[in-house]
């Protein structure tokens, strides 16, 4: 099914490039009297709308219509638009989408923009997150808002264990982790990772120093000793019963089960402080903390996620949308939208608004927003991430041995990546031809 659905959109994409090209010239130029057309994701379709009618005051006759679009279409919906000729002029991209669309050439690069414009300084970004939109010499995003993981965690529970913080290394970890399961009971576990989430482990393989993928990208390197040695870590932890062999669909409530200490710590992201705020007890609301990620020998990486601002490379209208743009990079505007959606701010002075400053649990995405590498920049990525799942649930539950499932997943991945080889070699020969060397 997946492959002819691949089959499909492949016809549907050689298609539509057939027609854009033959239509291209019949376009018509849009003027200011159009409305600037702006695509955003989930919730945040729908609040920045009123961050955009305070643009529109500052700006008079310059109109913005925002479509909100689900995040369960908006991949499909961005491909079917570049396919259709019919793309908006500024849009929020998903950051592990930004390799994607640029190898598509739908993204206008910033880079001239950039150099043009005192109000997006790249110095003011968490510099792991802004490496997510730079593919070799060139930027085609802007940070929206930033997304990372880090340790949730029951803090009576590890005091009671003799803690009073999290270890920063993998080894006072997992001690702590074992303390902790000892205070909360046989019954109970110390940390909870899903086996139907993909990232814990793979923050794991770049804390180890992994590169995840070889070869410029085209072979995988999950067999590698950097990648074994977290999965080694990852594994231990269910084979010493000190996480349950589960997914978040086999859990009847996350955070009832984390008051009653069926788990201790769960590793997630920026959106459930607010849940953990709103769903857990009053008895239990000073009883739970955050901290950033422990590493092998010290602190440790997290993930570079988040949304960024694109501008299409169709847009008639790329100065009005660099406009846009920029305004909603402003610092004030981003402290606004965080207080609006809870979506953390890229811009760091945001973090000095009072509603961010004033949260002691923030504080730990904070700091762990220093520390955080982007995913390997291909446009298979969310192809490879079903894949480690597959293969790491295997061994989780113990029906394929470790060396197998990661010999497995790296050949899982070579499929993948084969047309990606044949292209740079592709790429590699004419540069050769073309610089006189030999073929």
């Amino acid at each position: 099914m997946k492959a002819r659905r691949g089959a499909q959109w492949c016809a549907r994409l050689s298609l539509g490039l057939l027609l854009l090209a033959a239509g291209a010239s019949c376009r018509p130029a849009g003027g200011r009297d159009e409305p600037l057309r702006f695509w955003a994701m989930g919730r945040e379709g729908e609040v920045v709308q009123e961050l955009v009618r305070d643009f529109e005051r500052e700006n008079p006759g310059l109109r913005v219509r925002v479509q909100q679009i689900p995040w369960s279409a908006a991949h499909e919906k961005l491909l079917t638009a570049y396919v259709g000729g019919s793309m908006p002029d500024l849009a929020q991209l998903g950051n592990t989408w930004i390799s994607e669309f640029a190898a598509l050439r739908a993204l206008e690069p910033l880079g001239p923009w950039l150099a043009r414009s005192a109000a997006v300084p790249a110095a003011e970004y968490f510099p792991g997150i802004w490496d997510t939109n730079v593919l070799g010499d060139q930027t085609y995003g802007v940070p929206w808002y930033v997304d990372t993981r880090v340790l949730f965690y029951r803090r009576d529970l590890l005091g009671r264990a003799g803690y009073t913080a999290v270890p920063t290394t993998w080894e006072g970890w997992r001690a702590a982790m074992e303390a902790t399961r000892r205070v909360a009971g046989r019954d109970k576990f110390a940390i909870f990772l899903p086996v139907n989430e993909w990232p814990p482990l793979m923050i794991l393989g770049l804390q180890a120093g992994s590169p995840l993928l070889a070869e410029d990208g085209t072979r995988g390197a999950f067999s590698g000793p950097e990648f074994r040695r977290a999965f080694d870590y990852y594994v231990g932890l269910f084979r010493a019963r000190l996480a349950p062999p589960i997914s978040n669909t086999e859990i009847s409530n996350l955070y009832q089960e984390f008051a009653r200490s069926y788990f201790s710590m769960y590793i997630t992201g920026p959106w459930n402080l607010g849940e953990f705020a709103r769903r857990l007890p009053p008895e239990l609301q000073q009883a739970w903390d955050t901290a950033p990620l422990p590493g092998p020998e010290g602190p440790g990486l997290s993930m570079a996620g988040g949304s960024s601002l694109v501008v299409l490379k169709s847009s008639r209208r790329k100065p009005d949308a660099w406009r846009l743009l920029e305004f909603l990079s402003r610092p004030e505007q981003q402290a606004r939208f965080y207080r609006l959606t809870g979506d953390l701010p890229a811009r760091r002075e945001a973090w000095r608004d009072s509603a961010l400053a004033a949260d002691p649990r923030a504080r730990a995405f904070e700091q762990q927003l220093l520390r955080v590498a982007p995913w390997p920049k291909v446009p298979e990525w969310e192809q490879i991430t079903t894949m480690v799942l597959d293969r790491t649930e295997s061994a989780v539950r113990g029906s394929t041995p470790p060396d197998s499932a990661l010999a497995a997943l790296d050949r899982d991945v070579d499929r993948v990546l084969e047309k990606r080889r044949w292209l740079l070699e592709r790429a590699r020969h004419g540069a050769r031809a073309a610089a006189g060397g030999a073929p």
